[in-house]
């Protein structure tokens, strides 16, 4: 499956691992690069240095391409930037805002630059600045979300730019993979799926979780404040939204929240953890390796498409 997504990237299948806080670290990355994708480490709010040996073991598992999601609103954001490009990697994905400040340094650095858009708008804004491909993410997918669904977003922004669009939310099998290709999009990036890998660091608890979650298992909290969310329902959640109908402020529906996606991943806190996952999470049945998961869903996409 060539499109310009595995040429730019240099990978053998058009599948992007997202990068999710806590759970896109280095064996993650690697396992999914080894398999044929491309694996991402997630900077999240990570000091540079913490970014920094994640990179450096993931480079002793696998002589692959990988890459590093930088989120723009982490208070090390820039420290991060740099890191990137003083380790060599060719391949960066941003989320939270617009990357504009750090463009100039990463392009000068040959760094493939992949914004996580939302909008045409902005996807629109990112071609202007020099991005090499966009990831349009729709409402469906786990984390931080906007207002569009992929099927109305994804086909939009492949109208707008002439840059490569990489289609994200609501994909977790060929089904998906094959839909995405069909509105345009020329890579699915995937992240609930992975989570479950057998190479994930999530905790049993938190894998077991999406596992078990029907369709409706997923809700949304912060759409108050204007931070939305999207996670598998549990007493934390529920909290939340009934602090949010109430009027709570902004700072006390953070506090709520604090260490709470580190609890779930890292500890198997699954009541008062957030467990973050996207509306596929009724589709994840089983455990498997990346490899098992990345050939099945290539499998099925191949024949659906008629390659």
């Amino acid at each position: 499956m060539k499109t310009r997504i595995t040429e730019l990237l240099g990978i053998q299948y058009p599948i992007i691992q997202g990068g999710m806080a806590w759970v896109a670290e280095h064996n993650l990355a690697a396992a999914v690069s080894n398999a044929g994708g491309l694996g991402l480490i997630g900077g999240a709010n990570a000091p540079g240095e913490a970014v920094r040996e994640e990179i450096r073991r993931a480079k002793e598992l696998t002589d692959k391409p990988f890459g590093v999601n930088v989120m723009l609103l982490s208070p090390h954001a820039e420290d991060v930037a740099k890191v990137v490009v003083e380790e060599g990697i060719q391949v960066i994905t941003t989320g939270a805002g617009s990357p504009e400040k750090y463009m100039g340094m990463w392009k000068e650095a040959g760094i493939k630059v992949i914004p996580v858009v939302a909008s045409v708008a902005l996807a629109r804004r990112m071609e202007r600045c020099g991005a090499a491909a966009v990831v349009a993410e729709g409402c469906e997918s786990g984390g931080h979300i906007g207002e569009l669904t992929t099927m109305a977003l994804v086909p939009q922004v492949v109208d707008a730019v002439g840059i490569p669009v990489i289609a994200a939310g609501g994909i977790a099998d060929g089904r998906g993979l094959a839909a995405a290709i069909m509105l345009g999009a020329e890579a699915a990036q995937i992240g609930t799926r992975f989570v479950v890998a057998d190479e994930s660091i999530a905790s049993d608890a938190y894998k077991e979780k999406i596992i078990k979650a029907s369709d409706i298992d997923s809700q949304v909290t912060g759409r108050s404040h204007g931070h939305p969310i999207r996670q598998i329902r549990n007493q934390m959640s529920r909290e939340y939204l009934k602090k949010e109908r109430e009027g709570a402020s902004f700072e006390e529906l953070e506090y709520m929240t604090l260490g709470a996606l580190r609890r779930a991943v890292m500890e198997g806190d699954v009541v008062t953890g957030t467990l973050m996952a996207g509306q596929i999470a009724g589709m994840i049945h089983k455990r498997e390796s990346c490899k098992e998961m990345i050939q099945e869903i290539i499998n099925k996409a191949e024949q659906l498409l008629g390659r």
